[in-house]
């Protein structure tokens, strides 16, 4: 698909077109898998950890937006891609023109640097619980091995299969943990699932975790890696753009409400503020005992590290694509630009003066610039008639897309002026 032409005048009949059987449905999966693996880092565990230690299972409802806002991003993304042939950036600046893109680009790109500086924390977090060294020293270090696989032919492919096992691991320690301590109290889990409010002081946090696990950033990256697995207009009907969404939300649903749980259960009895490492690692204590620090570290240091060069690459890709510029993950563009955005992540990350989990946490918080901005374009591109022409206007997405962005705009605007009171 290229990135800068309108795709071919065929038409696919919404309700005839057949439904693809399940197991055809799974091998057309692409996208939203890897993007899940971009989205479980070292943020997504912190944030996650923080709102079931501090708030228990009262904010467990915010899974329901997630998966809802997660869906509606990356299906209207898809959509837009898949009949303007255009990769998302592209088709912001070929209706709406190069203002608006470079805009996105920025916007994204930002979003991307502050995930980066909290997965290059992360990696320092996770040496720190395993071999006890400074965290800054240990991001240094792993920083090193990080810049190795960039420049070293089909190395990192090996560390990320690694990386994605050590993940796997970490989610069965969670679920083990909950099966040990004897599951969720069903009544307040109930409670909290259908009983909306956010508790005095959770509004940042909620952000934070909002902001991780279902962003517009995700749905805009996956136009650029939905290439490989050549998707046409037909997989708007077929059920194959459906299902790879349903995929990507149901491993983050399943990993984020794990880590909620888990906190719920075993940090909040105790108000425990989670500022270190070490209090994370707590979490797996009842079932793991004293390896629990070694688990947590090595499950921090692989997600942080699996994490890190998809987030670099991404930050890359939005912003060449915002001033049209090549966007191919081996252009050389790509390559140099992830190694400067990493360098710019570990010098913000080794000026701070705390904690790494409290920098993870700060750092997720401040991905939430990109979907004001980013968001504003996808609703305006998805209620574009010239870009539905031949085709049924898609109402159900089109509103779902608008209540998502609708609910992080007005989410972010509050929590915006609650920083702004508490620096006053």
């Amino acid at each position: 698909m290229n990135d800068t032409s309108v795709t071919s005048n065929v038409v696919y009949d919404e309700v005839k077109t057949k439904k693809l059987p399940l197991k055809e449905l799974v091998k057309r999966i692409g996208p939203g898998i890897i993007l899940t693996g971009v989205v479980i880092g070292p943020g997504a565990i912190t944030t996650a950890t923080m709102l079931g230690s501090a708030y228990g299972y009262s904010l467990i409802w915010i899974l329901i937006p997630i998966a809802f806002m997660g869906i509606s991003f990356l299906m209207a993304t898809y959509r837009i891609s898949l009949l303007t042939g255009m990769k998302s950036i592209h088709a912001i600046r070929y209706f709406y023109g190069s203002f608006a893109a470079k805009t996105v680009g920025i916007a994204t790109f930002l979003s991307c640097v502050f995930f980066t500086i909290g997965n290059i924390s992360g990696t320092g977090a996770g040496m720190n619980l395993i071999f006890g060294i400074n965290w800054k020293i240990g991001a240094l270090l792993m920083l090193c091995v990080l810049i190795y696989c960039y420049f070293s032919k089909g190395v990192y492919s090996k560390v990320e299969k690694g990386a994605m096992i050590c993940i796997l691991g970490l989610i069965c320690a969670f679920y083990a943990t909950l099966v040990s301590t004897g599951g969720p109290d069903i009544y307040n889990m109930t409670q909290g699932l259908t009983h909306w409010h956010f508790p005095t002081g959770s509004l940042i946090i909620a952000l934070g975790f909002i902001s991780t696990n279902a962003s517009i950033t995700t749905g805009l990256y996956g136009t650029y890696l939905s290439g490989e697995k050549k998707w046409e207009k037909e997989d708007l009907f077929n059920g194959a753009m459906f299902t790879d969404s349903i995929a990507h939300v149901i491993g983050v649903v399943l990993v984020s409400g794990a880590i909620v749980l888990v906190g719920a259960i075993v940090m909040h009895p105790t108000q425990t503020v989670i500022e270190t490492p070490a209090q994370m690692a707590d979490m797996l204590v009842p079932f793991m005992g004293s390896a629990a620090i070694y688990v947590m570290g090595i499950a921090l240091l692989a997600a942080a590290f699996s994490s890190l060069l998809g987030n670099t690459h991404r930050a890359i890709v939005l912003l060449n694509a915002g001033f049209n510029k090549p966007t191919g993950l081996e252009e050389k563009s790509v390559r140099w630009g992830s190694f400067v955005v990493l360098a710019i992540g570990a010098i913000i990350s080794f000026s701070y003066g705390g904690s790494p989990i409290q920098l993870i946490y700060l750092a997720n918080i401040a991905t939430a610039v990109a979907t004001p901005v980013a968001g504003l374009f996808i609703c305006l591109l998805l209620c574009r008639k010239d870009i539905n022409k031949g085709y049924k206007q898609p109402r159900l997405l089109q509103m779902c897309m608008i209540i998502s962005y609708s609910f992080s705009v007005v989410l972010t605007i509050f929590v915006t002026v609650e920083i702004i009171k508490k620096i006053m």
